[in-house]
């Protein structure tokens, strides 16, 4: 990034957005279903709902329910909404956050405020998820002042229950499950862990932002889905992301309790302030309404019938990818993945070559370690190019160089290192500064 100020003089309209225009022309081509992350397309009729939506609430603020109630309102609605899909009862109570990240922030946040209450003789509390769970995880119990003991997961790739039952202490006060897992997938044991949970008195949180909105529909449309929700004794809360297979605009994601109760520990409230009294339901203060509406529109636009359709193309388009890729040796599958998202591997040879192989040809699958597999998250969209996808995947594979080879790309050579680095601790240093770097403020 260069250093600049800001013009001295302003442009036109049409410059503004010509030189907008121009850098967006850069940027990953997600329209055409070539992107297999970040982007959830449910194709252009949603998209222009959510883009004539989101614009009517540009500039409001849902900081404020009593000065727009208008947003108070569509905002109860989408976490009743979701509440329904989560099995929620009369007492299930839930906020709208920003995203994921916050949603589980936040439900930690308030398991641990319920543990000081619950428990006061723990002065180290720590929680105990699976190795499989989000970043997000990580990073709240580093914001927080928690310890966090990851603990492995099974062959199939879902957490090792019996692991994290032997991790338990005096100090533990939260587990984590997660439907679906990122890297692979998958749906952890969550009654199992569920069990735990209330055995030792613990709070369960499961991350159900990626397969919140997808888990549902597929098991309406019969799919053998596990357990994961309020129906799970000893579930206390569940985040789920309204942004993802909802398909709206970053970012809004829901965080759901079994209780107002529990709800409580997750606000904030100040009362000395000269400005008045300060209370926010969430972490964000100022909040935008374009994400609320937009949720509330999509969600009343597509309706059951729209979301079940939806979810047939979109779980049709991974059956046949993952069937396609099974196909295409020495590739193979991860485990047996639940719903939309998947990661595939490939035996003695260097799969980020591969990655950067169908990066040449258009194609944007996220590259993972631990072990070497790319990530497909797979939208409604992608039910359109299976067939081209498995074409480009066939040529690419061709020749592919093994994985311990030195005439690789770039990519290929930096994603090999770290994943092969034995000191995690230089590893992280190594991403640490290449993020440094990318921030970068550099002279004209």
């Amino acid at each position: 990034m260069t250093h600049m100020t800001i013009p001295e003089k302003g442009s036109s309209r049409e410059t503004v957005l010509s030189n907008l225009k121009s850098m967006k022309s850069g940027d990953a081509d997600w329209h055409s279903g070539q992107l297999f992350g970040l982007i959830y397309e449910a194709g252009q009729k949603v998209e222009k709902l959510v883009r004539e939506a989101a614009s009517l609430f540009l500039i409001e603020n849902g900081l404020s329910p009593l000065t727009f109630p208008s947003l108070l309102k569509m905002e109860n609605e989408v976490v009743s909404m979701v509440l329904s899909l989560m099995e929620g009862d009369d007492h299930t109570v839930g906020c709208t956050t920003s995203g994921g990240t916050e949603s589980i922030f936040m439900a930690i946040k308030a398991a641990r405020d319920w543990a000081r209450q619950e428990k006061p003789q723990i002065k180290n509390p720590q929680m105990v998820v699976p190795v499989t769970a989000h970043p997000a995880w990580n990073k709240a119990a580093h914001y927080l002042g928690i310890d966090i003991v990851m603990t492995p997961v099974d062959d199939c790739f879902r957490a090792d229950t019996t692991a994290m039952k032997d991790a338990i202490d005096e100090n533990t006060i939260i587990l984590g499950a997660t439907a679906v897992t990122y890297p692979h997938g998958m749906v952890d044991p969550i009654p199992a862990i569920g069990t735990l949970a209330e055995e030792y008195n613990l709070w369960l949180h499961v991350d159900g932002c990626l397969g919140g909105l997808m888990l549902p529909f597929l098991r309406k449309l019969d799919y053998d889905i596990p357990a994961y929700d309020f129906r799970v004794p000893g579930v206390k809360s569940i985040s789920a992301d309204v942004h993802k297979y909802a398909y709206t605009p970053k970012g809004i994601s829901t965080v759901l309790y079994r209780n107002s109760d529990l709800r409580k520990f997750q606000f904030f409230m100040y009362t000395e302030w000269p400005g008045g009294v300060y209370g926010t339901p969430s972490l964000a203060g100022g909040r935008p309404g374009s994400a609320i509406a937009a949720a509330w529109g999509v969600m009343h636009y597509l309706g059951e019938e729209g979301f079940l359709q939806l979810a047939r193309d979109a779980r049709s388009a991974t059956e046949k990818l993952m069937q396609g890729i099974a196909n295409t040796p020495p590739l193979y599958v991860l485990g047996e993945p639940d719903a939309t998202v998947f990661a595939f591997g490939g035996k003695d040879v260097n799969i980020y070559e591969l990655s950067a192989r169908l990066k040449d040809c258009g194609w944007h699958a996220e590259a993972q370690h631990l072990p070497a597999s790319l990530h497909m998250t797979v939208s409604p969209i992608h039910s359109t190019i299976v067939d081209d996808f498995l074409k480009d995947l066939g040529k690419s594979v061709v020749d592919l160089p093994a994985s311990d080879a030195q005439d690789i790309s770039e990519m290929a050579a930096m994603y090999g290192m770290i994943g092969t680095m034995t000191d995690r601790k230089v590893a992280r240093e190594f991403a640490l500064d290449y993020l440094d770097d990318l921030y970068r403020l550099k002279k004209p």
